[in-house]
């Protein structure tokens, strides 16, 4: 009986390890699975610190850590994920890649437009809802999406 209790674990210690190689090996031979798995992992950390801001005041030009105009929201919540982003909503816009509504994941950025000239910007935060800097009088808010006028863009 004792012989088969080490032969019990002698057999996990062998799933472990072959499950160990294949974690390291898995992201080196797929390449772009690793880079997904990391864009989601900062998309999900801007997603939180946008989160934490709530109640800041809205300034136009902040870019934080306390005051935050829409773009230096995202700006500031990508940086702490350790991605970085253009300063204006256009050049954040250009920045991404651009992807249907119907791919869009809690992290990815929101911009509001008319017709091809972008004018505000958001973070995801799925359920039809943003996390953003509104305008002046405002704070940091989470708020549904209230136009159809939106492209989605996910930061790389």
């Amino acid at each position: 009986m004792a012989t088969f209790g080490m032969s019990t674990r002698l057999s996990r210690l062998g799933a472990a390890s072959v499950l160990t190689a294949a974690a390291v090996a898995v992201p080196a031979l797929l390449p772009a699975t690793a880079a997904h798995a990391d864009a989601a992992t900062a998309s999900a950390k801007a997603l939180s610190v946008a989160a934490s801001k709530k109640g800041s005041p809205y300034q136009y030009g902040a870019a934080g850590p306390n005051r935050f105009d829409c773009s230096g929201l995202t700006l500031y919540s990508f940086n702490k994920a350790g991605k970085k982003l253009p300063r204006t909503t256009g050049a954040q816009y250009n920045s991404t890649k651009h992807i249907a509504a119907s791919s869009r994941q809690a992290g990815d950025l929101v911009f509001f437009h008319t017709g091809s000239s972008v004018y505000h910007v958001g973070i995801y935060a799925g359920s039809g809802k943003i996390w953003h800097a509104p305008k002046t009088g405002t704070r940091v808010r989470l708020e549904k999406i209230w136009t159809g006028s939106v492209w989605y863009g996910r930061v790389r």
